[in-house]
This record gives C-alpha cells, structure tokens and sequence, in this order.
C-alpha cells in the first residue's frame, strides 16, 4: 500500500474484486471552483472501460450534477439531494424522488417565516430564492444551475406542490437557525430530517438543511448497487464530509478525502493524503480498489 494511503480497517480484504464506485462531487471530484479534477475524471473514465459502474452520490440537485455525469460518460443512476433525488443519467429521469409534502412541507415554510433566515427552496430540479437570500447567493448556487428569483419564497407555490420539496436550506443567526431547527423539531418531529451547522465560509453565519427522512447517501448507494445487480460489499465510495458518513457505512470500502474532518476520517476504510485543492484522491483510489491507473486512458 502507498504511503499517501492509511488503512482503517478495511471492510473486506484487499483482493476482493470490487464492481462499483460511487464519488461525492464537492470537495471530493470537483475543486473550490466547481470544475472537476481532469486525473479523476479520466480515472474514472479508466474504471468504466475495465467495467467498473461508477455513479456520484452528492447533495447537489441533478441540475448541478448533470455535467460532471456528462463528462465522466455515467448513463447508470446518480443519487442526488443525498439520496433523496435519484435519477438516470442516460435519459435524466426521475427514478426516485423522496420529497417532504402536505402538513409537513406547511410546517417547515410556516417556522421559516417566523424566524425570517434566508431561506432556499429546492424543488423541481430548481431553487428558488427572494431578495434575502442575495447575499447567499455564492453559497448555495453550487447546488444547481437553476436558481430562479421570486418575490417571496416562503410564499411560493412550490411548498404545496404534488412533487413535494426536495430541501430547504436556510442561512442566517445562530439565533435564527436555533429557533426554526427548534420549532421544525416540536411540530414535525421525525417526519423531517434536520441539521443545522456553522457555516465555515461565512463570517458568524448558520445554516440549516431540512427535508424528508429515510434517505441518505447509504441509501442511494444500496440503490445503485441493486441497480447492478450487486451487493453492498461489492462497491467503493469516496467522499469528504458527514453526509458521506452514511454511503461509508454502507460500501465495502470507502476513502475519506485528506482534508476531511476527523469525525469522518475514522469512520472510512482509508484515509487519502490527497485533498480537493489539487485532486487526485478519487485516481488513487480507483488504483488502489480496482488496481486501474488513471494513465491508462485510451
């Protein structure tokens, strides 16, 4: 094993024959800029001629995650809003789509409004966004190429449509986020999943994401490997945050990028050295799980 590679334990041994990868796009294949790590996409590319299935598994609306699936060649499943949106990316339909509805979407929009953050509203592959949410703009557009502004989102019509929403995510106060996690947690309870964070790229800013419970990475990933005919044991994933937690728990190896957090380095088979500013990560442990170098390109 190389030196840029830590083992933790490895799930299965190291000569067991692997079948699919599935990758995380942000802070994983693509860099601070949104544009995706040329070795990594050959390298995945590489993977897929060998007959390796590679998927991604990200947060992102499918919007935002379209191009990167385009530029690897992907035409199988990808997991979209962890887990929540899986879609096919040969023909970009909804095979899946998990959405918070009714009395439940009602209530999150109703604590919204109370608490005033600025709040995003993923729904329909899109996100829409009122003047409050401007100064926000850098943070969440990642998620999709579709951002789409109205006059009050909280308002929109969207809450109440037959699809349901995707997410929300909300940026404001610790006061703010504190009290609306709060309120969605006393009126919903488990019939929505909530987190709320820091924010480490905005100055003293919270957020919070909410949508449906029950699907997450781990989830998509069991999906997709259904999909192939295979079993959990038989896939890899490689990821960098703690929504990748879950698809960990569920590969039969998995690689944490070199500048995860600690809490998500120790729950991961391996940890890499590389890290997102330079890329990388995703080749090394393509050649380290399915023993294919990313030089190989045809």
């Amino acid at each position: 094993m190389r030196a840029s590679l830590i083992a933790r334990s490895p799930a299965v041994p190291k000569q067991h024959r692997f079948k699919v990868i599935a990758v995380d796009l942000d802070g994983t294949l693509l860099d601070a800029r949104g544009a995706p790590h040329e070795r990594d996409v050959r390298a995945l590319q590489a993977a897929a001629r060998a007959g390796v299935h590679v998927s991604i598994l990200t947060g992102r609306l499918y919007s935002g995650t379209r191009s990167s699936a385009e530029a690897i060649g992907i035409m199988g499943p990808v997991g979209c809003a962890d887990g929540s949106h899986m879609v096919r990316a040969s023909d970009h339909a909804t095979l899946v789509h998990h959405g918070l509805r009714g009395a439940h979407a009602r209530a999150v929009r109703d604590a919204l409004g109370r608490h005033g953050p600025a709040t995003f509203l993923f729904a329909q592959d899109a996100i829409v966004h009122d003047a409050m949410g401007e100064a926000f703009l850098g943070y969440v557009s990642t998620w999709s190429t579709d951002v789409r502004l109205a006059e009050s989102v909280v308002a929109h019509d969207w809450w109440t449509g037959e699809d349901g929403v995707t997410a929300v995510v909300a940026v404001g106060t610790a006061a703010q986020i504190r009290g609306t996690h709060d309120e969605i947690t006393r009126t919903v309870g488990p019939e929505a999943h909530v987190v709320s964070f820091p924010i480490r790229r905005l100055t003293d800013a919270w957020g919070m994401i909410a949508r449906a419970p029950g699907l997450t990475k781990g989830s998509a990933l069991r999906f997709v490997a259904d999909h192939y005919g295979c079993a959990p044991e038989d896939t890899v994933c490689v990821g960098d945050w703690l929504n990748d937690v879950s698809m960990f728990a569920v590969a039969g190896r998995s690689y944490a990028m070199g500048h995860a957090p600690d809490d998500v380095k120790k729950t991961a088979s391996v940890v890499l050295e590389e890290t997102a500013e330079r890329g990388g990560g995703i080749a090394r442990a393509i050649e380290d799980a399915f023993g294919v170098r990313a030089d190989e390109e045809a």
